[in-house]
């Protein structure tokens, strides 16, 4: 239901791509716990995927982090598998990448700096997933900053701001060492560029720069930074030393996503195994270029407003554009201009979902067998368990196997609450909960988790609608995806019909379901 624990290359890649064939592009993804990358035809087609695992770090509780080095080898790696296909490498015209939002330390030679109590500077990213700051965000959640607009009125602590006072005030050393502060996305275009160029997406999204919907002055592809952040906000929070060194550890020049944001230097093409100087786009969170993507695809050149998607993966994220602003309570943005310009993105989200099931199953005494046995079948876990209840449900002559919890209740905040509380002190609850540790309880464990995050979307989308949002539309992505009864439940939640938008073998992984509301 998460990231692959695996390196992998997708069954249906087709190993004689025409070598005289393209133009072809590289899309690149860093999900939490892997990296893929996938070879794209001028028609849209995937031609090749490949995925390899990244570590994720806990050394003590609210704390995640990973390794940027580490991070930019596997997708060395990856990009080389899904291009060797194509002996010509002119015929690669262009690299893009999508990362998680979360947050890179260099020192000035750009070289890692450690945010972790291991002390190693290899690791350097604090994840997006890290609640260190908890006390930070609540303390500036306290002010009357403008940019609190921005965010549905409270910053979370899974954003950048809250994250760098953390330093600051728990990392002397590290604060001092470090010279550049990237969003992971930004990172990676570093990485391949040299430019220190950052994307509109990641800044307004994240980092509190406020944008103007796509409607500030453009100089060519570029949005002159410093206008977008607030003085004001980083002075009354303690960061003023940012804005008195002219933001230039948190970016100065500021691209909108997809512009061109440069070439690849010569060391990261040898990395990539592709041409020196292939145009490089900037970058996207990765949840947003799942979202665009989706919501392309979608509406067939017609408009995209108006449809909430769904990235469903370790967390989820729901996402909406709109042709004005849309203040939400407990809801981030609205966004201006981070994924489209003219248009305002609201993003509502459940921290943990993919990583919740997960947990629930690995934790409970069934899992091991069950696995097993799963493997013995050529099945996955979660198919094996929709199967159980099937049998279940069939036994006790339901007419459908949602009905098999109504005495099992689980809320879903193990990790705080997103979205629309916006309380990252929330917790997780089961109520129902027997002495039973068969596989049978396994299932309805897995089913009320289900059930549980279904609701959770509801509440949110109630938030949206209710504040002025008119969604007509829900389209859904992502590996809960390929569950069938993660599909069903949140129809049936919802009240919506539900259809499989792209049924080509090669899509499978990121089926993408459509419901009318």
């Amino acid at each position: 239901m998460s990231d692959p624990t695996s390196t992998q290359t997708d069954p249906d890649n087709d190993p004689n791509i025409d070598p005289t064939g393209g133009p072809y592009y590289i899309g690149v993804d860093v999900g939490t716990g892997s990296v893929r990358a996938g070879l794209v035809g001028h028609t849209g087609a995937v031609e090749r995927t490949h995925t390899q695992p990244i570590a994720v770090m806990n050394p003590q509780k609210d704390f995640y982090v990973q390794d940027s080095e580490e991070i930019w080898q596997a997708v060395g790696l990856c990009v080389k598998v899904v291009s060797e296909g194509v002996p010509d490498k002119g015929a690669i015209k262009g690299i893009g990448f999508d990362a998680t939002c979360s947050l890179v330390v260099l020192d000035s030679n750009f070289k890692p700096v450690c945010v972790s109590p291991t002390g190693d500077d290899r690791h350097n990213v604090i994840m997006w997933m890290d609640h260190r700051a908890k006390s930070e965000a609540e303390e500036i959640n306290t002010g009357s900053h403008r940019v609190l607009e921005y965010v549905g009125g409270r910053l979370s602590p899974e954003m950048q701001t809250p994250k760098l006072l953390w330093l600051k005030r728990s990392m002397e050393d590290t604060w001092k060492r470090a010279a550049h502060f990237f969003d992971l996305p930004d990172y990676l275009t570093f990485r391949a560029t040299g430019s220190l160029r950052r994307s509109l997406c990641s800044l307004v999204c994240k980092w509190t720069y406020v944008g103007q919907g796509g409607r500030a002055e453009v100089e060519g592809p570029v949005l002159r930074g410093p206008e977008g952040w607030d003085r004001t906000f980083f002075e009354a929070i303690g960061l003023e030393e940012l804005a008195e060194e002219g933001w230039r550890r948190i970016g100065t020049e500021v691209c909108a996503p997809g512009d061109r944001c440069g070439t690849l230097t010569h060391t990261a093409a040898h990395t990539l195994g592709l041409d020196a100087h292939t145009p490089v786009a900037a970058s996207l969170i990765d949840a947003h270029a799942g979202f665009l993507a989706m919501a392309g695809a979608a509406a067939g050149g017609g408009r995209l407003t108006g449809r909430l998607g769904l990235i469903n993966g370790t967390s989820t994220c729901h996402l909406v554009l709109s042709p004005s602003p849309v203040a939400v309570g407990g809801v981030w943005g609205p966004y201006g201009g981070a994924v489209l310009p003219q248009t305002y993105l609201a993003e509502g989200g459940i921290t943990a979902s993919g990583s919740l099931i997960d947990h629930l199953l690995k934790t409970h005494p069934a899992y091991e067998k069950s696995l097993a046995d799963a493997d013995d079948d050529g099945r996955s876990i979660y198919e094996r368990l929709e199967g159980v209840l099937e049998v279940m449900g069939g036994r006790e002559g339901l007419s459908s196997p949602s009905l098999l919890t109504r005495h099992l209740h689980l809320y879903p905040d193990y990790h705080g609450n997103r979205s629309p509380l916006a309380d990252p002190d929330m917790a997780g609850m089961v109520c129902g909960v027997t002495l039973d540790a068969s596989e049978e309880s396994l299932a309805m464990i897995y089913l009320s988790a289900i059930q549980g995050l279904a609701y959770t979307t509801r509440q949110i989308l109630a938030a949206m609608t209710s504040s002025g949002h008119v969604i007509t539309r829900l389209l859904m992505c992502g590996g809960l995806c390929a569950s069938n009864t993660y599909i069903q439940t949140h129809a049936d939640v919802l009240d919506i019909t539900t259809r499989s938008s792209l049924s080509s073998s090669k899509c499978n992984r990121t089926n993408l379901r459509t419901g009318t509301l």
